[in-house]
């Protein structure tokens, strides 16, 4: 049985869904106001792979990501580069839909904006209002009333005591409270503002997530996502506004993955440790950089640097080189059981993929040892490798187009065409024995990174 950590009560147990068979998740998309980063690239394989275990679980799972295309960061670098908000968030928009794809990300099944939910947000601020929750200002802004929800700060663990004691107050501040939080933001000269009964405005960034993931999903749903820096303030101000409004509970199940750092320090611009999921792919395939996210358990820190990623390409080379050559086969029904067992007692433990993918490197072992004494039970264990790496988004390539490095977006080296030249080349001259030429070319294609394997049915290659 699937069990899950779950944020709010700091506990792992077993997962029971609200309604018997049915999942209902929402995870926090992307501000889109520039590329993806690494941060991103987490948030996207970590619960595509959920999305996914779930599905192959049998739950009929309902999957809304959403995008915020109205804040603060986005109205600040349209101004700076002198163009419409719509613009930039269009453009970010198709090159976040471009990264995700290249990552192998499955769409989710819903993809709400929210600028396209300003009538529900306006709605649910109304509610807010009525409920004794929030407060127009004189300034025309409007906030939420944190000392009116009791339950503020348990997803958070942080004591409403203790921030306010923490807080600094403006001189002009409207607010009541230090630790009251904007639900609308009255409108300035040149944004784009929407009308409310309040007066023209635009809305804060907590209250989008609230009324879309309620709008699609219900008041009361599953699970709700999103990367550890998210857990406070946004999460934890979601749960006041939406409980506040509707008066129900909000989410059964918090998920929260963990921190991206870089060289162990904080991924930074100022640092120039920030790195975009294209920077990445240029010199890294999309399998390495989702083997290398899965490599730590989601919760855990995970630390970029250069060596990881080598370290994911080495360990996807050994997975792909032990299906090279193997006929295709339906998956092995005897031998592979223990290894979907282990797989998905794997996998139940709170998505534990680093445990899963031991489980492939043993089926890898398997073959490698069963290739040649019983090829058809190795061709079985290789459809089952598939199968379960599948899960994971891995292993969907084929194995000699992978180890060709086929996928990888590369801005040096030799074209294939000029690696086959020089392996034809290196065939002649050991035909001729002039095997200092033949040596010579080996070591010409092994300084650009192309390992050569000699065998039976001649010479094949690999990048890195």
């Amino acid at each position: 049985m699937l069990h899950i950590h779950n944020s709010l009560t700091r506990r792992k147990a077993p997962f029971q869904p609200i309604e018997p068979g049915k999942v209902r998740m929402y995870v926090c998309g992307m501000t889109v106001y520039d590329y993806c980063h690494l941060g991103h690239a987490r948030v996207l394989v970590v619960f595509d792979v959920i999305y996914r275990w779930l599905m192959r679980s049998g739950f009929d799972v309902t999957y809304v990501r959403n995008i915020t295309d109205i804040d603060d960061k986005i109205l600040a670098r349209a101004a700076e580069n002198g163009e419409a908000f719509g613009e930039l968030t269009e453009r970010f928009i198709g090159a976040m839909h471009e990264d995700a794809a290249a990552l192998g990300i499955l769409p989710p099944a819903d993809e709400p904006r929210a600028t396209a939910h300003i009538d529900e947000i306006v709605a649910m601020i109304q509610r807010l209002i009525e409920n004794g929750h929030a407060y127009a200002a004189d300034n025309g802004d409007v906030y939420y009333a944190v000392a009116s929800f009791p339950g503020y700060g348990r997803l958070s663990g942080k004591d409403p005591k203790d921030l306010r004691a923490g807080a600094r107050v403006e001189v002009d501040e409207a607010k009541r409270d230090p630790l009251d939080f904007a639900l609308w933001k009255a409108a300035k000269p040149g944004e784009p503002a929407w009308a409310a009964p309040w007066g023209e405005g635009r809305p804060g960034w907590h209250i989008e997530c609230s009324a879309m993931s309620t709008c699609r999903l219900g008041n009361h749903f599953d699970i709700h996502g999103g990367g550890a820096d998210l857990q406070f303030p946004h999460h934890e101000n979601e749960i006041a506004q939406s409980e506040g409004a509707t008066g129900e509970p909000f989410v059964n199940v918090w998920i929260h993955n963990g921190f991206v750092r870089v060289n162990d320090e904080k991924m930074s611009k100022s640092l120039g440790n920030f790195f975009t999921v294209r920077e990445i792919l240029e010199r890294y395939q999309p399998e390495e950089v989702r083997y290398f996210i899965l490599s730590s358990h989601y919760r855990s820190p995970l630390n970029y640097d250069d060596s990881q990623l080598d370290g994911a390409r080495a360990a996807l080379s050994r997975l792909y080189t032990a299906l090279r050559g193997l006929p295709a086969a339906a998956a092995d029904a005897a031998g592979g059981e223990q290894a979907r067992e282990r797989f998905t007692a794997a996998m139940d433990d709170d998505f534990n993929t680093p445990e899963a993918l031991a489980v492939l490197f043993d089926l890898a072992r398997e073959i490698n040892r069963l290739r040649d004494t019983d090829p058809p039970v190795a061709a079985g264990l290789g459809a089952e490798l598939r199968e379960l790496a599948g899960v994971l988004g891995l292993l969907e390539q084929d194995p000699d187009a992978y180890l060709r490095g086929e996928g990888a977006a590369r801005t040096s080296g030799p074209s294939d065409a000029e690696i086959e030249a020089l392996i034809a080349a290196r065939a002649e001259a050991r035909r001729a024995r002039n095997f200092a030429e033949a040596d010579r070319l080996r070591d010409q294609l092994q300084a650009t990174g192309i390992q050569l394997e000699d065998g039976a049915g001649g010479t094949t290659w690999r990048r890195g």
